[in-house]
């Protein structure tokens, strides 16, 4: 009880020597240029930050699983902050969640871990390691290409990702505005089709699996503003080569803010922006978590009339909610039907929905 009360004390004293000296964070502004594999790493003038995998994987024997690996940065005191020179006194919180779906056994597996780095056991840039928790790791392979390691409880993945298309950039130049105002957004990039393959043990069984991955990389300060509280964020990998990406915000209104978006990359690895107002998202059914209270709409219908694409997208099973101190959300893989023009299209991806069950965390003005 002790250790935690000291963790918690620390912690709060990192927050008022920011607050004291009111240092700015910066802003994700036009003007970044972007290299690889530095822009894979992490970037501690900004306050939040986070390197997300999701990944629909095949078993020898058939059985199939998604899986999500997400590591978070969120700082609390500026580089531009003198603090001692101490292992117990740190810059930023690291966490991180890890979660496995046994699409087969219609089974949810998910973990979090947080901490503050003090002795190395937690960080950023280190050798080929890009970020890691004790031993959940995410280390760099060539320059778009990643080794993920987590283990939890008998739940273990460890998998080799090759990237088939370059990084795409999201937004203007790489900086997707969130909101109304200057620096309300993140930089940010995908790739957006991993060739995926190692092994998944659970319950002292273990798979070796192949399928397809996808990584987002944001930075940011402050994206969101009061107004703003959630997203539904859709990633899409389909049979013909192209993937999809589209994120909605929500507004209080329960309306779908202006400055929602998304990009669609061509099999080539081109990409176009896609604006609001050339989409179209409608939830069709809904399932409701008994843990958290949230009403989740786990199967929509997208449209993008400019791309003559029709989409229908289902949760593989519904219970795929994290119910994770301090919010909930929901992050599952989803299966994937529709046309593209005349043909017809199938895929695989992953859905995203936040601020169903109470306020998300971090992101948002004050």
């Amino acid at each position: 009880m002790m250790r935690f009360c000291a963790v918690g004390f620390i912690f709060l004293w990192c927050c008022l020597i920011a607050r004291a000296e009111e240092p700015a964070w910066k802003v994700s502004l036009p003007g970044w240029e972007y290299a690889f594999p530095r822009d894979h790493g992490s970037h501690p003038d900004f306050q939040t930050e986070w390197w997300y995998f999701t990944g629909n994987v095949t078993a020898d024997d058939g059985s199939e699983f998604g899986y999500q690996l997400t590591f978070f940065r969120q700082g609390v005191i500026p580089p531009s902050v003198t603090i001692p020179q101490s292992e117990f006194v740190v810059r930023d919180v690291k966490f991180a969640h890890f979660a496995v779906s046994e699409i087969s056994r219609s089974k949810f597996h998910h973990f979090q871990r947080l901490s503050r780095g003090s002795f190395g056991e937690a960080g950023f840039d280190d050798a080929t390691r890009l970020t890691w928790i004790r031993d959940w790791t995410c280390e760099l392979a060539g320059d778009n290409g990643f080794l993920l390691k987590a283990a939890e409880k008998g739940v273990q993945i460890e998998l080799l990702l090759e990237g088939e298309k370059p990084p795409v950039f999201h937004g203007k130049d790489g900086i997707s505005q969130k909101a109304a105002g200057e620096g309300r957004a993140s930089h940010y990039y995908s790739l957006t089709r991993l060739k995926t393959k190692g092994t998944i043990a659970i319950e002292g069984k273990t798979y070796r699996v192949h399928g397809l991955s996808w990584f987002d990389h944001e930075w940011a300060t402050n994206q969101l503003t009061a107004d703003q509280v959630g997203w539904d964020w859709f990633s899409i990998q389909l049979n013909d080569g192209s993937e999809l990406m589209l994120f909605q915000i929500r507004t209080k209104a329960g309306e779908r803010d202006a400055f929602s978006s998304g990009t669609f990359v061509y099999p080539d690895g081109s990409a176009r922006a896609i604006p609001n107002t050339d989409f179209t998202a409608l939830p069709t059914a809904w399932w409701k978590s008994e843990k958290s209270g949230g009403n989740y709409p786990i199967e929509w219908k997208l449209f993008v009339p400019s791309l003559d694409l029709a989409l229908t997208l289902r949760a593989r099973f519904n219970e795929q909610e994290l119910d994770a101190a301090p919010f909930a959300y929901w992050e599952g893989a989803i299966g994937v039907t529709g046309s593209r023009g005349a043909a017809q299209v199938a895929g695989k991806g992953y859905l995203e929905m936040t601020g169903y069950a109470g306020r998300i965390v971090g992101l948002q003005a004050k």
